[in-house]
């Protein structure tokens, strides 16, 4: 049995999630929803140098920044999964 998967897709799918979790990350801290103005304020230090602010241009921008990041972690993750089967 073959357990491979396809680590494009894989990465597709973390960099989506990760784009989309810091684009509602930064809507919630916008509109003052309790407990979520911590989390942007680490992506400020993450991303910040790179143009993310808590702002809707920011949360666009931390999307960006999200999916790529989730690309390629969540991909070199598949990666590494796939080569261990071997």
């Amino acid at each position: 049995m073959d357990n491979k998967f396809n680590t494009l897709k894989f990465a597709l799918a973390g960099g989506i999630w990760l784009g989309v979790c810091a684009f509602l990350i930064t809507l919630c801290a916008i509109i003052n929803i309790p407990g979520f103005r911590p989390f942007a304020e680490l992506l400020v230090q993450f991303y910040g140098p790179y143009g993310y602010s808590v702002s809707l241009i920011g949360a666009l921008i931390g999307s960006i920044w999200g999916f790529v990041e989730g690309f390629v972690h969540i991909g070199f993750l598949g990666w590494i999964y796939n080569k261990l089967l071997k």
